[in-house]
């Protein structure tokens, strides 16, 4: 993935919101939360078609890795049996053949690893911006509330002879909307930490999972038990077609 878009992603998932929230105010116009729910939007969609791709990649990696695997150890049985025969030659031929496999096998490895790394990190960025995006989009309708109190405001303090008595009170409710809008802001940040420090925790338990299932899964192949587990499966259906 191109260094450049990540780049873009994280500095959209950094802007700093308050910013955005008080250039509005001054300038009495969303544009700037306009313009970040634009650019955010655009790169979200580039975000999930690249996250897809991977995923795509992920798994492809992963059906080559087993499969090389598994031929891998169908030719390390076939050394033993020579070996028991006494075909020395064509042992060794079968070693070579046996190590060209495993080696093929460990490098589809390493790029289902990279990649599944790549797919974890993507995953983690749009969980980010969407929430800063849906945070950004809600607090934009009060940041339109609150011009909408100023312009009031100054509509009706010119319509007033006496501007005393509206001194300090337009004000006073502005900058406590305001306060309202800002602290809105920290809790969603907050609340996408969260979520962002669950999904990795997530993945990691996931991952770990398929790893040591995936070993057992090995271990039952090397005993046969994968076999006798499915004689057995097909003994019950047959019991149960009888009854």
């Amino acid at each position: 993935m191109a260094q450049s878009f990540f780049e873009k992603i994280e500095t959209l998932i950094k802007a700093n919101l308050h910013s955005m929230v008080d250039k509005a105010l001054d300038e009495n116009s969303v544009a700037v939360l306009d313009e970040y729910i634009r650019q955010a939007e655009n790169n979200l969609d580039e975000l999930e078609d690249a996250l897809i791709t991977v995923k795509g990649q992920v798994k492809t990696l992963k059906r080559k890795y087993e499969t090389s695997r598994a031929e891998a150890e169908a030719v390390d049985q076939d050394i033993d049996r020579l070996l028991k025969l006494g075909k020395e030659d064509l042992a060794i031929a079968a070693q070579s053949q046996f190590n060209s496999k495993m080696d093929l096998a460990d490098e589809y490895r390493q790029q289902f690893l990279r990649q599944k790394e790549e797919a974890e990190k993507l995953a983690r960025a749009r969980m980010k911006l969407e929430s800063r995006l849906r945070t950004i989009k809600q607090e934009r309708e009060h940041v339109l509330g609150l011009l909408e109190l100023a312009k009031t405001k100054e509509v009706a303090a010119k319509s007033m002879k006496s501007l005393d008595a509206l001194e300090g009170v337009g004000d006073s409710d502005i900058g406590r909307v305001a306060d309202k809008i800002r602290a809105r802001i920290d809790r969603a940040d907050a609340e996408m930490e969260m979520r962002t420090e669950r999904l990795s925790s997530q993945m990691d338990d996931v991952l770990g999972r398929d790893r040591l299932q995936s070993q057992l899964e090995e271990r039952r192949r090397r005993l046969g038990l994968a076999a006798e587990q499915a004689e057995e499966e097909e003994s019950l259906d047959s019991l149960d077609l009888d009854i």
